[in-house]
């Protein structure tokens, strides 16, 4: 089968490969993308976004630099966990539910995964941020 999409995409004129998206502007980490901030290049970069819309509203992870390529690993949700914020720690499991407090020892987005310090016991545990800010051990 994959012969098959090779040997149709050189019939039909080469390999059909998309545009790169680059940054528009040097832009911050932790800065939530416009569409003004980003912009299509003709040059191919593996790794890299296709498309504008769905990079809008995302949060940058590190530094973008203008006419580079924003990849995959550069951008996601934008954060609702802060670095040391002090956060609900849920742990469920049958019918029994533990709830205590944790202080965020990363930042990160609904459906990360973050490592935290929980207050009561001092153990570092990894759990998942809900769209409500708090977090599931898993």
């Amino acid at each position: 089968m994959r012969s098959l999409i090779i040997i149709f995409a050189f019939w039909m004129g080469g390999p059909v490969l998309a545009d790169s998206v680059i940054a528009a502007r040097t832009i911050r980490p932790q800065t939530i993308l416009t569409a003004q901030d980003l912009a299509t290049s003709s040059d191919r970069t593996v790794g890299a976004y296709t498309e504008i819309a769905q990079m809008v509203g995302q949060e940058t992870r590190v530094a973008l630099y203008a006419g580079r390529p924003v990849r995959i690993g550069d951008i996601g949700p934008p954060a609702i966990v802060d670095r040391n914020q002090i956060v609900v720690l849920t742990y469920a499991a049958g019918g029994l539910t533990i709830t205590t407090e944790a202080r965020a020892l990363g930042r990160g987005g609904v459906g990360e995964q973050i490592r935290l310090l929980n207050m009561a016991s001092r153990v570092t545990v990894e759990g998942v941020i809900l769209p409500d800010g708090t977090v599931r051990v898993r």
